[in-house]
């Protein structure tokens, strides 16, 4: 069964890309595919070309990746400072003591409050926002290229959905990272997105600017994307030429 098919997708230096489309459209295999981190059993035909890098692209020192549940990918027993510490030893060889100090900086810049006591923190002790905030603070550890966000604001309410949209805007255009953040809401792509793609059952329907496709969008099941998740009044591209 083909889970995905005739996917060509672009993303230039320091492009925010959005996939959107309804659930089981494809677009967190897609995500996984790019990163590298689809099961051992998936086949993959055609290739994924880096063209800045010799090499193929490492995850957590090339590719960064936000989980959509950042409770499921947390590890309970150890602190989230030493997590977010582990990312920067093994990337970027730096000592435990100099990882730990790194990784409170980390915390700083993803605005978690008191970041010098919250690396002795446990997820749970977190609410959803913080733990989401920490699981940028790792996927971002390395100062890798990509950063690869698959629905990271759909465990969240709707203020902290903003905030959190708002930080990965902001790491990204401080940084010059590359996004592809995948999401079935409209309205936080084009928000945070330079282009958009439409994905439906494995395939891409169409592909274009946010500001095209959100105001001149070609294909009928974009239009009902749209009519469903958007008004006149909250399109955030509405009036963007």
């Amino acid at each position: 069964m083909e889970a995905l098919r005739g996917i060509d997708l672009r993303l230039g230096a320091g492009e925010r890309v959005a996939v959107i489309g309804e659930s089981g459209s494809g677009k967190s295999t897609l995500a996984l595919a790019v990163a590298g981190l689809l099961p051992r059993e998936a086949s993959i035909e055609g290739d994924i070309r880096w063209s800045g890098l010799a090499h193929a692209p490492r995850n957590g020192k090339d590719i960064g990746f936000v989980f959509q549940d950042p409770g499921g990918t947390l590890d309970p027993v150890i602190s989230v400072g030493r997590q977010v510490a582990e990312v920067v030893e093994v990337n970027l060889g730096l000592s435990r003591h100099q990882a730990l100090e790194l990784a409170g900086e980390l915390f700083a810049r993803v605005h978690l409050p008191d970041p010098r006591t919250m690396l002795h923190t446990f997820p749970h002790q977190l609410s959803g926002g913080q733990r989401q905030r920490v699981g940028i603070a790792a996927a971002i550890a390395a100062g890798p290229a990509l950063l690869i966000a698959d629905e990271p604001t759909s465990a969240l309410d709707t203020i902290v959905q903003a905030e959190i949209a708002r930080l990965m805007d902001r790491l990204v255009r401080e940084t010059g990272m590359s996004l592809l953040i995948v999401s079935h809401d409209i309205a936080l792509a084009a928000m945070i997105a330079d282009r958009i793609v439409v994905l439906k059952d494995g395939a891409m329907v169409e592909a274009g600017s946010t500001a095209d496709l959100v105001n001149r969008p070609k294909a009928d099941y974009t239009r009902s994307l749209l009519a469903a998740s958007l008004s006149l009044d909250d399109n955030p591209r509405a009036t963007a030429g």
